[in-house]
């Protein structure tokens, strides 16, 4: 799971080779039925465990069968099968509030869910537990370690729920304090979506909350009006009308980004936490596929960055175990051999820089060193040319960017590079005339690149798995002109290079 387990925002893994998502085995040594809709939920967090299986190799908790997304179940309704197509904005809000048990402790558990599901069969009904207890998880991943405050600066972040069969959906969380008098837990307003749009949704929350203030009851025909309405295309606006006390109807107008494949991203953290040269050394990291952890004492902080690094890796999707949050009950998971993409709040630090191989960035305002776990040859990883070119395109950040301004220095930073090292890639995928699919040259392709620094980067990077299922679609495409900002700026970029030669020649 994102927790973005994106997006976003890693997405899911297209068409080719299966991910290398290890699976998770669990024991069944006569579970109860809460410890087996926990475990269950447990497994969902994520397929990344083969480096438990020494310690937890007893028998395995057989997966449900899941049912696919194109597929609706006899009885389902019109409006049920145009969420399934994605249309909805989102499948559910649910309320996770902390309440206390027996022993004293508290424990989230789900108080208010919208809409109610009705009329599944067994299995659906039984999946559906799972999910929501791997929600509550990821709302509060602390644990049980919780007292009643009176003061709590509310938080927004992401999480991703990663499905059995690699489709993914977006959690977005708010947390804040219940309205009342004295000391109190917190709780969490939770929605669960396909959409991955994090400015958007914090703006739902905003409405949210601002209607929880007078009323739960006030959240119903809002989040109702909310479901019916389609999903804008990028650039364009939605609107809900929603009636308010005192106030009256509201027309609350919701804008989807112009470039969708940032909706999901705000950069302002990331840069806020690291430099430039810091953020380019996590890029490189990110780049190779390495194990990286992050570590941040406030959740948010935890989720833009995450997501803010896995965009950085555009028009490349990565493909690997991604957790924006780590919950405390599954901070094993930085075990794991496989390459991952994990946020964990500082008290949990400790178990976390014992590891070695790997990448740890501290986030904290108060930190000593920004990178408390190396490799050590992170700094070389990227040919020096571009990557002082990188630099220099970041250097025209300004202090207070918009977000908007801020996306357009990354766009200029970080999409050359990958344009200008493998950016050729569509000429050595060889066709026949039949339509079937194309063959991608692997070795004529590096072979094709003049430096010495650049090839010697293009060839590690060619191993990895975003670039495989990357080619992988390409190959399955046919030949006709390819569409989007990383062709444009491909185009543009050989352009430029063809007037270079030409001048030469003159």
């Amino acid at each position: 799971m994102d927790t973005t387990l994106t997006g976003e925002q890693p997405q899911g893994a297209a068409n080719g080779k299966e991910k290398d998502a290890p699976s998770c085995d669990l024991s069944t040594v006569q579970p109860s039925e809460d410890e087996e809709v926990e475990r269950g939920a447990l497994k969902r967090l994520s397929t990344m465990w083969s480096s438990f299986r020494a310690k937890l190799n007893r028998d395995q908790v057989k997966e449900p069968c899941q049912e696919s997304l194109d597929s609706a179940p006899v009885g389902t309704t019109a409006r049920e099968q145009r969420y399934m197509s994605g249309h909805y904005f989102f499948e559910y809000l649910v309320v996770v509030s902390l309440k206390k048990s027996k022993e004293g402790a508290y424990e989230p558990q789900i108080t208010y869910q919208f809409p109610k599901r009705d009329g599944m069969v067994r299995f659906q009904r039984e999946e559906e537990e799972k999910t929501l207890k791997a929600i509550t998880l990821f709302c509060f991943p602390e644990g049980i370690s919780w007292a009643p405050l009176t003061e709590y600066h509310s938080e927004t972040f992401s999480f991703v729920l990663t499905e059995i069969d690699g489709s993914r959906r977006n959690g977005y969380c708010r947390r804040l304090l219940p309205h009342g008098k004295g000391a109190r837990p917190p709780e969490a307003f939770c929605i669960i979506s396909r959409l991955a749009c994090f400015g958007l949704f914090s703006k739902i929350f905003d409405e949210v909350e601002k209607r929880h203030q007078i009323s739960m009851a006030m959240i119903y025909p809002f989040m109702q009006s909310l479901r019916e309405a389609a999903f804008p295309a990028p650039g364009n606006t939605v609107k809900i009308k929603s009636f308010v006390p005192d106030k009256g109807t509201e027309i609350i107008s919701l804008t989807r980004p112009l470039d969708s494949w940032l909706e999901h991203v705000d950069f302002r953290t990331l840069f806020r936490c690291l430099t430039n040269e810091e953020v380019v050394l996590v890029f490189a990291a990110a780049a190779m596929e390495r194990r990286i952890v992050f570590i941040a004492v406030e959740l948010s902080t935890l989720s833009q960055v995450i997501h803010a690094v896995a965009a950085l890796l555009y028009p490349f999707t990565w493909q690997h175990t991604f957790i924006s949050i780590v919950p405390e009950i599954l901070i094993d998971v930085v075990m794991a051999p496989t390459p991952y993409l994990l946020g964990v709040q500082k008290r949990l630090m400790d178990q976390v820089t014992d590891q070695t191989d790997l990448l740890v960035v501290d986030l904290s305002e108060d930190r000593k060193d920004t990178f408390l776990v190396q490799i050590g040859d992170e700094k070389s990883i990227l040919p020096p040319k571009l990557q002082d070119e990188i630099l220099q395109a970041l250097r025209n950040r300004k202090e207070k960017s918009t977000v908007e301004e801020l996306n357009s220095v990354v766009l200029e930073a970080f999409l050359p590079f990958f344009v200008k090292t493998v950016g050729h890639f569509d000429l050595y995928v060889t066709r026949n005339s039949r339509g079937q699919p194309g063959v991608f040259q692997s070795r004529a392709f590096y072979k094709a690149i003049k430096s010495k620094t650049t090839r010697h980067f293009v060839k590690k990077f060619l191993q990895t798995q975003m670039f495989d299922l990357f080619i992988q679609e390409v190959e399955q495409q046919p030949a006709s002109p390819q569409q989007g900002i990383f062709h444009k700026k491909i185009v543009e970029y050989q352009e430029q290079k063809k007037k270079e030669k030409a001048k030469k020649r003159h």
